[in-house]
């Protein structure tokens, strides 16, 4: 069944999602956030980049305008994914669309676009459902016990568990960069990721991420092909 095989293939991913969870929840309470508003997040937003970014903001003093368009540039990649899965999503129902697009994070865009570039895209939606729900339901959970935990151990953040959102976004990046787009995209952003370091408010994440995007989506809209 693809909603199985969809949670399945997921499962490498959520072990490497966790510690990220985790963290974002110790962090989040450490910066003053209730609980509530702490898994409102993750409930409503479900980006796990974006939430960092906000709660950095947040501790920072940025302002709303600030940490919105942050977090708004941050996950302009998701226009590339979409991209990506249009070929395969054009005859799913609207209904379906629109529910699976806020599932479309990191994870899932790799599980699920390398299970339609090998299997195809028939009956696909029940594939993709069955990774956003491994995902989002891993993310709450790893949410809620970050914030007890940062309750109880306020210096959870410090404990180095950072090191596993770097590996999980590596092992999504990797594979996609024998790609020209995904090259390009990855060598602009990290190029301008290089000269803008150090500027405030996370500007130079905010810059080579649209840097970045557009790159790839110059890439994609003149053809370019690996």
């Amino acid at each position: 069944m693809l909603l199985v095989s969809g949670v399945r293939d997921t499962v490498p991913m959520m072990v490497g999602a966790a510690p990220f969870g985790l963290i974002y929840g110790a962090l989040a309470v450490a910066h003053g956030m209730p609980l509530a508003a702490v898994l409102g997040m993750s409930l409503l937003v479900f980006a796990g980049s974006s939430q960092f970014i906000a709660v950095s903001l947040i501790g920072a003093g940025a302002g709303i305008v600030v940490i919105w368009l942050t977090t708004l540039v941050v996950n302009l990649r998701h226009a590339l994914y979409s991209a990506t899965l249009l070929p395969y999503a054009r005859s799913w129902p609207l209904r379906w669309r629109w529910l699976l697009a806020f599932g479309l994070t990191d994870e899932t865009f790799a599980v699920t676009e390398h299970h339609f570039r090998v299997h195809g895209g028939l009956n696909g939606h029940w594939f993709q459902l069955g990774s956003t729900l491994a995902m989002y339901l891993n993310w709450l959970l790893w949410t809620l016990i970050g914030a007890t935990l940062g309750h109880a151990l306020p210096q959870l953040g410090h404990w180095g568990l950072d090191f596993a959102m770097l590996a999980t976004f590596s092992a999504i990046v990797a594979p996609q960069l024998r790609r020209w787009p995904y090259l390009l995209a990855a060598l602009a952003a990290g190029s301008v990721a290089l000269a803008a370091r150090g500027l405030p408010y996370k500007l130079d994440l905010m810059l080579a991420s649209l840097v970045g995007v557009l790159a790839g989506m110059l890439a994609e809209s003149r053809g370019v092909r690996a």
